[in-house]
């Protein structure tokens, strides 16, 4: 049986590549708008489907700031992000600072569709997360590598901080 470890990065270079290769073959067949609409389409349900997943696996039932921490951090990390974590009362902050989809446009020499992509689909997930979580919060990106920034700034932010006894400020890292 092969380590579980070598598996997973099978399993996450297989859907980085599918991602990618679908992506191609519509803009080949169409063009890129219409490739880059079908794109957020489907992150759209597959966000839903992943938010639900991760309340599954990690068993968690509520719509707190660190309940989504907990199941955004296992997206990131399957997906092959490092980011560091910053959650309060009212808001949970994923600084990322290596994106494994922005490593794949530099690598297939894309990246001047970046920001335009991300644009796109990175605020569609985080929309999505945010319904997922009860609607009680909202999603920005203030800062995106795709557009230049040094690192991406992912923020869910409650309009109302959740009744929890005094959350206290932390920061976690994710090294993978």
């Amino acid at each position: 049986m092969p380590d579980p470890d070598i598996v997973v990065e099978y399993l996450r270079r297989a859907y980085h590549v599918v991602d990618g290769l679908w992506f191609m073959k519509v803009e080949e067949a169409h063009d890129f708008e219409e490739a880059l609409e079908l794109d957020r389409r489907v992150w759209e349900i597959l966000a839903k489907i992943q938010a639900r997943q991760a309340r599954r696996l990690l068993e968690v039932g509520g719509n707190a700031p660190e309940d989504l921490a907990e199941c955004f951090t296992l997206k990131l990390t399957a997906d092959g992000h490092r980011f560091t974590i910053t959650a309060g009362v009212d808001a949970v902050t994923f600084t990322i600072h290596a994106c494994p989809w922005l490593e794949l446009l530099r690598k297939s020499d894309r990246q001047d569709l970046a920001a335009r992509i991300a644009q796109t689909i990175c605020p569609t997930e985080g929309r999505v997360w945010c319904h997922e979580f009860g609607d009680q919060c909202e999603f920005s990106m203030p800062h995106m590598a795709c557009a230049g920034a040094e690192g991406c700034e992912m923020r869910f932010g409650w309009k109302q901080p959740p009744r929890v006894a005094d959350l206290p400020d932390r920061a976690t890292a994710n090294s993978e």
